[in-house]
C-alpha cells in the first residue's frame, strides 16, 4: 500500500479514481468497440434513481442488447416461492406484463426505459455459479422479460383415473 493511503485526507473519492474511471458514454462505447468489458457501477447520484433505474440508463445509453438483472432471487415466479410451494418459475413474460401486474423484479422507470429502447432484461440468480455467463452466451437462465406476448404457465394436465374399470367422474 503506497504511504497516502495511511494519509487520513485520502477518501473513497481518491481510492475509487485508481480503481475506476467516471462514466463518460463515449469513453464507455470505445471501450466497448474495443472488445473491453464495461462495467457500471453504482447509481446516477440524482435523488429519485435506483441502482436499476441508472444501469437501465446506462444500458440505453450504450445500446446494449441485453440487460442482465444479477440478483437474490433466480427469475420472477407465479407467486412467492418462500410462501407457495407450488409457485412456478415463469421463463418469459412481457413488458406490458410485468408492468400491468405490477411485478416488483425493478422499479416501473427501469422497466419503461429498457422496453422503450428495446432492451430484453434477464433476471437471474448471482448466487449460481455460471449464471451470468450463460446468459451472456444465450442459454435460458432465470427469466426474460420482452416484448413477446407471454405464455400461460404450464399447468399439470388433469387425469381421468378409472378404478376396477369404473370411470371416476370429474366433479365440475
Amino acid at each position: 500500500m503506497d504511504a497516502h493511503h495511511h494519509n487520513s485526507s485520502y477518501s473513497v473519492v481518491d481510492f475509487l479514481q485508481e480503481l475506476a474511471e467516471p462514466y463518460i458514454r463515449r469513453r464507455a462505447i470505445r471501450h466497448l468497440e474495443k472488445d473491453r468489458v464495461v462495467i457500471f457501477g453504482a447509481g446516477t447520484g440524482n435523488p429519485f434513481f435506483t441502482t436499476d433505474t441508472a444501469a437501465s440508463l446506462r444500458a440505453a445509453e450504450i445500446n446494449a442488447e441485453v440487460f442482465l438483472k444479477a440478483t437474490k432471487v433466480d427469475g420472477i415466479y407465479t407467486s412467492d416461492p418462500m410462501d407457495d410451494p407450488a409457485a412456478l418459475l415463469l421463463e418469459h413474460l412481457s413488458y406490458e406484463d410485468v408492468q400491468l401486474q405490477g411485478l416488483r423484479v425493478m422499479d416501473e422507470t427501469a422497466v419503461t426505459l429498457c422496453k422503450e429502447n428495446d432492451i430484453p432484461v434477464v433476471i437471474l440468480s448471482i448466487s449460481q455459479p455460471g449464471n451470468i455467463l450463460k446468459a451472456i452466451m444465450g442459454e435460458p437462465v432465470g427469466t426474460l422479460v420482452d416484448w413477446r406476448p407471454t405464455e400461460a404457465p404450464r399447468q399439470p394436465e388433469l387425469v381421468q383415473l378409472e378404478a376396477n374399470g369404473a370411470g371416476l367422474e370429474n366433479s365440475r
